[in-house]
């Protein structure tokens, strides 16, 4: 099993704000700049999206790919895990959110195996890229909608 990286960011809104920025895939293209295209393929119970395809082009890296997530029933967390895609073996993550004064703290845990061997290294320093710059788009999101 891959190796997983974790990053936090303190959000200026409420947990429920942020999970609703998490939750509406239709807008992530707008907001997520590697995010070209979203489509909810499935909804759980609840009406929340169970299966999502996204198609990402971070500059060499582009994908088609399926995910699957499991929503937290008191709303804090989100996880998903891969379903399919075409550069990817696997990927698991999970938003975790926790009340933080008058905002939230955001964290973020990720794995990802690619189809073709990567160093650890470049794995890990990828990966934190990624949620870099996922976890800063999200706050800018969040917080542009307060």
């Amino acid at each position: 099993m891959a190796e997983q990286s974790t990053q936090s960011i303190e959000v200026a809104a409420s947990p429920d704000r942020v999970m609703a920025v998490i939750a509406d895939f239709p807008e992530y293209p707008k907001w997520a700049k590697a995010v070209r295209e979203t489509e909810v393929l499935a909804e759980d119970e609840a009406g929340k999206p169970h299966q999502v395809r996204l198609t990402l082009d971070a500059g060499p890296i582009k994908d088609v790919y399926t995910l699957e997530y499991d929503w937290d029933a008191d709303g804090l967390a989100v996880s998903w895990h891969l379903v399919k895609g075409q550069m990817q073996k696997a990927q698991n993550g999970r938003y975790q959110l926790e009340p933080s004064g008058a905002g939230t703290k955001v964290t973020y845990t990720l794995s990802v195996e690619l189809a073709l061997p990567m160093i650890g290294l470049l794995r890990r320093k990828a990966e934190k890229m990624v949620m870099d710059t996922a976890l800063k788009e999200l706050k800018k999101r969040v917080e542009s909608l307060s």
